[in-house]
């Protein structure tokens, strides 16, 4: 596959359907049994992160916070991808697959992907301050323990939901601009701009099935930050399924 990053020629995305995404799902699988050591390692640094995080919120009487925060992790989600590709890519080769691995992915993608991470880091920041915003209006600073969640006074429940529409609003661009840009920065086979119009070309020209991956992708992806044990498989999976849609639409 070429990795010139002279080529910025017109990248045609390829149609794909629910059945290419149970494909992509199964090399996905695949992928992580046969990388599962590094796979798993990787996918648990983000994993103890997580459970820091959800353990301060919960510690601190912040208990529906924890949902805003699991949606935000999916804000910065697409960053981790190139330590996937790069285990990946050890693995293609007959390479040995750990750090180092994880490491070569980042130092081999373009460094456009760390534009492409500051947005994501602007786009995170933008959401948890609305969050916060939302949280301290709508439920204020009382704490709420989660063995009170089934009598919490109706501003909780405004706040799930407008923060739930925030959080949609801001992820659905990202999404379109991340979803194949990150990918093909990894490999380096054009510039940061052309990868980015190439991303969304691919979303609105699939956008029935673009829109059920990137619901999967959520509800697979904030349900094990809910259910964090979950996460270090999760997490390798989805980003090598994410690999292999990629492929599948910029053979």
């Amino acid at each position: 596959m070429p990795h010139d990053m002279s080529m910025n020629a017109y990248l045609q995305p390829r149609r794909f359907t629910p059945a290419d995404i149970r494909s992509a799902l199964f090399s996905g699988w695949q992928l992580t049994r046969q990388t599962w050591r590094a796979s798993l390692i990787y996918g648990g640094f983000f994993t103890l992160i997580g459970a820091l995080i959800l353990g301060l919120l919960l510690a601190h009487g912040f208990g529906p916070f924890v949902i805003a925060a699991a949606g935000a992790f999916m804000l910065v989600g697409p960053v981790i991808l190139a330590g996937f590709f790069g285990i990946a890519r050890a693995h293609e080769r007959g390479q040995p697959t750990g750090p180092a691995s994880v490491w070569a992915g980042f130092t081999e993608a373009s460094s456009a992907i760390w534009v492409i991470s500051l947005v994501c880091a602007l786009l995170f920041m933008i959401f948890i301050t609305d969050a916060a915003i939302l949280y301290s209006y709508m439920v204020g600073g009382t704490p709420v323990w989660l063995n009170e969640f089934e009598t919490l006074h109706i501003g909780v429940g405004h706040f799930l939901l407008w923060g739930s529409v925030s959080g949609f609003a801001i992820a659905f661009m990202l999404y379109c601009v991340s979803a194949f840009s990150i990918p093909l920065l990894c490999e380096r086979r054009c510039s940061m701009v052309s990868a980015i119009v190439a991303s969304v070309r691919a979303v609105f020209g699939n956008f029935h099935a673009a829109l059920a991956w990137a619901l999967l992708l959520a509800v697979c992806g904030i349900g094990s930050i809910l259910l964090l044990p979950l996460l270090p498989v999760t997490l390798p999976w989805l980003s090598h399924a994410s690999r292999a849609l990629y492929r599948h639409v910029f053979p």
